[in-house]
């Protein structure tokens, strides 16, 4: 299909990715650090399932978690790394609607879910450290079990209305999306049509990521109540030390989206090419670190994972 600015159909049946406009001579070079992302996300987080699923010692509500988000981190890498790496090295910018919209339901299900696996990572270390002897009782298998499907649930739900809502709209001016993958809000903007539906039901999913924040809030405020009044200094730094891990994933999560989300609002001299490159980042950020930072930080995880490198030696 041809890449002009217009066209006479109303329901394509493909979009034109811009890509990186403005870097294309550079492509190949961009291509080398998100493939390096991209394998690094894909390795660390079917290394971080491995463990878990190999060390019985691990088989507790925390790994379980931890299982989740690599999994959601794996779906997420694997909705927008393939696509761009194809723009970037063999110009495959064209996607069928479909799949586009496809990509878009993935991309967004993917991170309200991430966001829910937060929120129950934070109510895991809340009741392991404000509720220590009821920890085995309160969050036993079904329980988690039983968490993991509500998450799954919420999210895919939540973000069911993007693919129904996008695919109602005419698009009779271009069917060039100005990015290298299916963003709900960038693709309803080609519509010819009045989307404020689309608009403020966005708005609802982005209010649904702040509730997710409020609670992860509620939750440490009480974890440093009962931190606080811990006798010695000593006993607070270790039982704070146990939060770390989640401490360091939350912030790997949610930086990258706000400081993505003020650039859009108010970044208005922002080049095209840098909030597509930035947007495409904070993508990878999560996938590629999150493993990394269970993988140094918590000692069960990363006493396994020498053994396992060092009987691979052997």
């Amino acid at each position: 299909m041809s890449d002009s600015n217009t066209t006479n159909f109303v329901n394509p049946t493909t979009f034109i990715l811009l890509g990186i406009p403005g870097l294309e001579s550079s492509y190949v070079w961009i291509s080398i650090p998100f493939c390096t992302m991209y394998v690094t996300a894909i390795f660390g987080n079917f290394t971080i399932l491995f463990i878990v699923k190999t060390e019985p010692s691990l088989h507790e509500p925390m790994y379980y978690f931890l299982c989740m988000l690599a999994v959601t981190d794996l779906v997420l890498s694997t909705s927008t790394m393939p696509k761009l790496l194809s723009i970037l090295w063999f110009s495959g910018r064209e996607i069928d609607f479909n799949i586009c919209l496809t990509q878009m339901y993935l991309i967004h299900s993917s991170s309200a879910m991430e966001s829910a696996i937060l929120v129950a990572m934070a109510f895991d270390r809340y009741v392991a450290i404000c509720d220590p002897l009821r920890h085995s009782t309160v969050l036993t298998n079904p329980m988690v079990a039983k968490i993991g499907v509500a998450v799954v649930l919420h999210s895919c739900i939540l973000t069911l209305p993007y693919p129904f809502l996008v695919k109602r709209w005419p698009y009779c001016r271009t069917n060039i999306i100005p990015h290298s993958y299916c963003d709900h809000i960038t693709i309803v903007k080609l519509a010819c049509a009045d989307i404020s539906i689309s608009s403020y039901y966005g708005l609802i999913v982005v209010s649904s990521g702040w509730l997710d924040v409020f609670f992860i809030c509620v939750s440490y405020t009480q974890i440093l109540r009962v931190i606080f009044r811990l006798p010695t200094m000593d006993s607070r730094l270790r039982t704070f030390g146990t939060c770390n891990s989640h401490l360091c994933a939350i912030l790997v999560f949610y930086i990258p989206q706000f400081f993505y989300a003020i650039m859009k609002r108010f970044g208005q001299n922002v080049p095209l090419h840098f909030l597509i490159l930035f947007a495409n980042v904070y993508v990878m950020v999560p996938p590629v670190l999150h493993p990394l930072i269970y993988g140094l930080r918590t000692k069960e995880i990363r006493s396994r994972l020498f053994q396992l490198f060092t009987h691979t030696r052997t």
